[in-house]
């Protein structure tokens, strides 16, 4: 059985209306990893955003089975409770919320949801040192509220720590390789790929080619205009790369 599996999907925006997603379909199984590109505009954040759940969004038409349940019937923290994560392109500051704190609340929460106790002090200080460790975190980088004061590649690898201690089913990164320098997208990329197996799947939504040279796809597909119009292998990125966005973007207008 499919772990996401998206038929028909329309949607808008609430304030005016403007429809972004139409008619777009997708399905991904277990274990596998999708790339979405695609120029500004096609509708790839909104897809991830339907997907979390966030607020100013309006599906008008469309399915999305999660597990084979209707994830536009949950709110956004049921989701995240069923194994949706989603990594923002631009991650944001929340002062006076220390990250530590943040870290633990939300691990015993899912814990929680799925009938498991919480996890013990040392446990959970164990998980957030090796994580933290293989992306290169210090210590005062987790004392600090959330993403205060962090750089662009900081705030980055502190959303693929969050995933990683959260080990969801779906990780939704979005444009996740946006305002990296090489070495940030190297060691992003090693964090997200330390976390493939075969009960995970990814939905990576990029407009370069350099990301998914670290982290391989499976699937490439390419938006245009709300929907999927062409879907390949890794190599459709390489052709991407090479031609541009310019047949699609003359396809939306």
């Amino acid at each position: 059985m499919a772990l996401l599996e998206i038929k028909n999907l329309h949607a808008r925006i609430e304030d005016d209306g403007r429809e972004i997603l139409r008619g777009l379909d997708l399905t991904i199984d277990p274990g596998q990893v999708h790339a979405i590109m695609g120029p500004n505009g096609s509708g790839k954040s909104t897809l991830a955003y339907i997907l979390a759940g966030k607020d100013g969004y309006e599906v008008t038409d469309g399915q999305v089975l999660f597990d084979g349940e209707d994830l536009l019937a949950l709110e956004p923290e049921e989701r995240a409770q069923k194994g949706v994560f989603l990594a923002f392109q631009y991650p944001v500051e929340i002062p006076g919320v220390a990250g530590m704190t943040f870290l633990k609340t939300a691990i015993n929460a899912h814990r929680r949801a799925r009938g498991e106790g919480d996890l013990s002090t040392p446990d959970f200080m164990r998980r957030v040192r090796d994580a933290s460790d293989r992306l290169q975190m210090t210590q005062d980088m987790l004392r600090r509220p959330i993403n205060t004061g962090f750089s662009g590649g900081e705030k980055k690898r502190n959303e693929i720590l969050q995933m990683t201690l959260l080990e969801p089913k779906l990780a939704i990164l979005d444009e996740t390789d946006s305002g990296l320098d090489i070495d940030a997208l190297r060691i992003v990329s090693n964090g997200v790929n330390a976390l493939r197996s075969p009960e995970r799947s990814m939905l990576v939504i990029t407009h370069y080619q350099r990301l998914l040279e670290h982290i391989v796809p499976d699937f490439v597909h390419v938006m245009s205009a709300g929907r999927v119009v062409r879907s390949g292998g890794k190599e459709l990125a390489l052709e991407l790369e090479a031609t541009g966005y310019a047949d699609y973007e003359s396809d939306a207008a």
